[in-house]
């Protein structure tokens, strides 16, 4: 046994090294193969020596190496969808190659993780978002370009407040309290993603992403079956998001290159709210209905509704955006490069709401010899996201907006600001909304540096080490004030009436060292062989610290220093790493069979000891139907390709050392001292989500049509879930894996070149459907989340057997028209209508979803239409609770519908009687549920592309301009001002709730392109 490893070892160097040594008389010939379209290196292409069986192919960055017997000798170079080519060799050492495409798609690139293929090489299920898709779309971030653009992937909106959050989801929800979100990666390096920032208002947080330049990316690819991303493991389970930046290609000329982008913006819709006479009819109806006498409750007609204002209006504008943007890019069979800065800035159509940016990006690729190449990507970012409080929170600006009663003004006879409690401001909610715009600092300024440095070297022919480090560096500060004329600032008891500063900064940073060794070789001419191993480290470390003050002596001292009281804050270290080994194995016979087989064993210090490592492997089939002899005969068909895989991934971001029985500082009776704050569980593990998939690639006529079809069943156990305990144990809940979730559905994408002559007309189409499910938990118990509501415990519910973001309240039946009271389904049949009557009454889950774009280029003119949709889901109108209350209250404004109230016997109506604090008529229930499906017109582009001869005279070799517009049109049932946004950003359970939320906005811009 002591000679066995050694001999293993030695066997598999043998292999590795035996077929380039098999010519090795010979003379070493390398090279690079590159697109002829656009300079794109090309991976997969088969380099054979004719006459011989023995062959190479090219590696992820198109290179190759291969040793001829000498000057006559001939290289062949084929693959699939490209036209191919015979080389002599002569007496040269280098033969770089451009080829041409034959076939449309087939030869497309795409980053399979830590390698790159051809599309017709792919096992796998992966979809490709080029950067021609979103390139004059004014999006912040690089995750919104995603929306509509690829089966199976979801994408929404927090609000539409710039650089706010968006939430992605690939394939449906795997986990119920870990993290939902893609593992997304930027050139190799996983990001940070989500909120940057410390604090959220009322849902309504920050995007990491918005620090990074879309304009700077040339693709992104979604890794979507086991297949595809298992090569991440622990932290594939809700899909990968590769991002690739631009960078130079051989033999292209250094080229400049201009942009200018300038437009306006204005929200999507606004909500249709009374005037102060309709109000004020409105409320003493709902007072006479009460028995009471609405004078004497100060209503009274030609007096309280002698002001109207329209609050909605006052707190909002028209915001302007520009963007502009100089970049060059160049190179030759050596170097290779990408230059770029880039200022955004974007303002808000709230009041005192504005993000700007500043970006530089630098990426550098040199081969220094014919085995050993280097270089660099860098990217600098600085933000300034000048923010203000919004959806649920009480005192935000556009949800105090809509529910201000509009017989109150935000400015005295001076015309100064109204203050809170001011005597002669006696409105709801206490504070003026325009104030709360115009008055607070909440000022976020971000940096992020994300950079990498990588070598290669080739040891013997086509045996390659390459070797990256990288950091994504992320710093975040947080200035905060909000002045004594303000709702927190003046109001809040705990404040005191003086002001109240926060001042947050932090720290996050991710340092990760990945090695990769990489062989391939053609055997006997048909069999190719792929290979690579892996060793990965990770570290992550996030550093933390706040303060917050109060009594400041006035309004002008803004800063902690100069608070009286200085009396809460924390501070945080956390650190938390991965050391993991991976490893690719694919081969191909004939390019009709091929196979590939990945691993990835992980180490996280997110768990014990125990349980520190997991192993994620994966499997792929697929076969080129189009390839075998019987199918000549169809010349129609260039590519048909059945795949199936089959393999596991996990889930292990629960945050850092739940596993472990913590202590912390308490205080008894006035002593401090440490105490029990967490129960341990050693045995906490992953996440594990089994995954197979089945799929479908065809391409017919030349390219023209192309379809790709996807139907899988994914199977997510060991929850990570706090499973809650008895209290007498002094804790409520302990960490632990309970319970599973299952995500099932089929995935349709359609590309088609419907004229390809003097007009070029393009349609890509994607439809997606999911159906999730909670499987099982630790009991049949329903737990709630969301919001506890009126007459209800929760909003939604998790519950074996619905999906997440199940909504949960009474079913509302009508309303009677002989008293005008709602009705309510008794679902226990006790002769009441109490909480326990509450049921599953809908679900935010869409059955469809997807996006279609059409394209049309007609001699210097092009046209784009993007429609964006989904189709059955439902959206909660929390909102409505306020803006049809039924006169539970009279302490906020009513929408257009409250008109429509029952207000006689034999009124026919589904909005009830309204009566003064009557609550009955206003619990949360099915009332509030509507349908939330929409199709959104979500991008129009025209652009012209100017005749050169015109551009040539100021020295230009191409100018382009165009007009663009966002959301410019929506078909939707929704009575709410979006259907599209969600308050509660990335929640799982407590999905598609619309609480105040600040809708998304509609952006008309123009821009203009110059090159060098």
């Amino acid at each position: 046994m002591n000679n066995y490893y050694p001999k293993i070892l030695g066997i598999l160097l043998l292999l590795l090294i035996l077929p380039g040594q098999l010519l090795a008389q010979g003379r070493r010939i390398s090279g690079r193969v590159t697109s002829a379209q656009d300079g794109s290196s090309i991976p997969g292409v088969n380099v054979v020596v004719r006459g011989t069986t023995q062959g190479v192919s090219t590696d992820a960055d198109g290179n190759y190496t291969i040793t001829v017997p000498g000057d006559n000798a001939v290289l062949l170079f084929t693959s699939i969808g490209l036209v191919p080519q015979e080389i002599t060799v002569g007496n040269r050492t280098t033969i770089n190659l451009q080829m041409q495409e034959a076939v449309n798609e087939l030869a497309q690139v795409v980053v399979t993780g830590y390698n790159t293929a051809q599309k017709k090489d792919i096992t796998g299920s992966i979809a490709s978002v080029s950067s021609e898709r979103f390139k004059e779309i004014p999006i912040a971030s690089f995750d919104q370009a995603l929306q509509g653009q690829a089966a199976g992937v979801q994408v929404t909106q927090s609000s539409g407040t710039p650089g706010g959050g968006i939430t992605v989801r690939v394939r449906g929800n795997t986990s119920i309290s870990a993290s939902n979100r893609p593992l997304f990666i930027v050139d190799g390096v996983p990001v940070e993603d989500g909120a940057l920032s410390g604090r959220d208002f009322g849902g309504q947080s920050d995007n990491a992403f918005s620090l990074i330049n879309p304009n700077d990316i040339e693709s992104i690819q979604i890794l979507k079956d086991a297949s595809a991303k298992a090569i991440y493991g622990s932290r594939a389970a809700n899909g990968v998001v590769l991002v690739t930046t631009k960078r130079g290609k051989t033999n292209q000329k250094t080229t400049f290159t201009a942009e200018a982008q300038r437009g306006l913006t204005d929200v999507v819709k606004r909500p249709d709210l009374l005037n102060s006479a309709e109000l004020l009819e409105l409320q003493r109806e709902a007072v006479i209905n009460a028995g009471e006498n609405p004078d004497r409750l100060g209503l009274i007609k030609g007096i309280t509704d002698g002001i109207n204002t329209d609050w909605v209006d006052a707190i909002l504008r028209k915001g302007v955006y520009q963007q502009y943007q100089v970049s060059a890019t160049g190179g030759n069979e050596r170097t290779r490069f990408y230059l770029s800065g880039n200022f955004r800035d974007e303002e808000g159509v709230q009041l005192n709401n504005r993000f700007t940016r500043y970006t530089g990006s630098l990426n550098l690729d040199h081969k220094a010899t014919s085995q050993l190449s280097f270089g660099t990507n860098l990217t600098l970012a600085r933000a300034k996201n000048k923010r203000v409080k919004g959806d649920n929170f009480l005192d935000g600006v556009y949800s105090a907006a809509v529910k201000s009663l509009p017989y109150y003004s935000p400015y005295n006879e001076q015309g100064k600001l109204y203050a809170p409690n001011d005597a002669n401001y006696p409105g709801f909610p206490n504070f003026n909304p325009v104030a709360q715009a115009v008055l607070p600092r909440f000022d976020t300024y971000s940096v992020k540096i994300l950079g990498g440095l990588y070598a290669e070297y080739e040891f013997i022919q086509n045996l390659r080490l390459r070797s990256k480090v990288s950091i994504d560096y992320n710093n975040v500060t947080e200035d905060n004030f909000e002045p004594s004329s303000t709702a927190i600032g003046g109001f809040l008891p705990s404040v005191g009436g003086k002001g109240y500063g926060v001042f947050i900064n932090q720290n996050l940073s991710t340092f990760i060292n990945s090695n990769t060794l990489t062989y391939n070789t053609i055997l006997a001419g048909k069999h190719r062989l792929n290979g690579m191993l892996g060793l990965e480290v990770l570290q992550r470390t996030q550093v933390s610290g706040n303060l917050q003050g109060r009594l400041f002596p006035s309004d002008d001292f803004t800063y902690i220093t100069s608070a009286g009281i200085v009396d809460n804050g924390s501070s945080a270290r956390l650190n938390s790493g991965l050391l993991s080994t991976f490893g690719e194995i694919r081969y191909d016979y004939d390019e009709r069979y091929l196979a590939t087989i990945t691993a990835r064993y992980d180490g996280s210090s997110r768990f014990g000891r125990s349980r520190r490592f997991g192993f994620f492997p994966s499997a792929s089939l697929a076969w080129r139907i189009s390839g075998e002899k019987f199918m000549e005969r169809f010349r129609f068909l260039n590519d048909l390709k059945l795949r199936t895989s089959f393999g596991y991934t996990g889930n292990e971001r629960i945050g850092d050392f739940q596993f472990l029985g913590t202590w912390a500082a308490v205080t008894y009776s006035g002593a401090s001292g440490t105490g029990p704050a967490a129960l341990a569980n050693a045995t906490l593990q992953w996440e594990r989500t089994r995954e197979a998939n089945i799929g479908l690639d065809a391409s017919f006529f030349n390219g023209r049509l192309n379809v790709t079809f996807d139907a899988y069943s994914n199977l997510t156990d060991n929850l990570l879930f706090a499973e809650p305990i008895p209290v007498t144990t002094g804790f409520g809940s302990v960490q632990g894996n309970i319970g599973s979730v299952s995500n099932k559905g089929m995935e349709l994408t359609i590309s088609t070149v419907n004229i390809d002559r003097v007009i070029r007309w393009n349609t890509d189409l994607n439809l997606s459907r999911n159906i999730n499910r909670v499987e099982e938990l630790a009991s049949e118990e329903p737990l709630f989340r969301g919001y506890t509501a009126n007459g209800v415990t929760g909003t939604n519910v998790i519950v074996p057997g619905q999906p997440l973001g199940t909504f949960w309240g009474l079913k509302f039946l009508g309303v009677d028209p002989a008293t005008g009271d709602a009705i309510y389904e008794d679902k226990n049949d006790d002769g009441r209508i109490s909480p326990d009557d509450a049921q599953i009454i809908g679900t935010a889950q869409p059955k469809l979803f997807g996006g279609l774009t059409n394209r049309i280029t007609w001699k210097g003119f092009d046209l784009s239409v993007f429609f964006q949709f989904s189709y059955g889901n439902k959206v909660l109108n929390m909102s409505n609770t306020s803006f049809i209350n039924n006169g539970a209250d009279l302490e906020s404004n009513q929408t257009r519908k409250a008109m429509q109230r029952w207000q006689k016997p034999g009124d026919i109506t589904s909005v009830p009687r309204y009566v003064y604090q009557n609550t009955y008529n206003n619990y949360h229930s099915s009332r509030f549920l509507e349908d939330g499906s929409y199709l959104r017109l979500k991008n129009l582009t025209f652009g012209y592309n100017l005749d050169k001869r015109w551009v040539s005279r100021v020295k230009a070799s191409s100018a382009r301009i165009f007009v663009s517009g966002t959301n410019l049109w929506t078909l939707t049932r929704y009575t709410g001002s979006d259907p599209e946004v969600s308050t509660l950003d990335g929640s799982t359970a407590a999905q598609g709730i619309d609480f105040f939320t600040f809708p998304q906005i509609r952006t008309a811009m123009v821009g203009l392109t110059v090159s060098f």
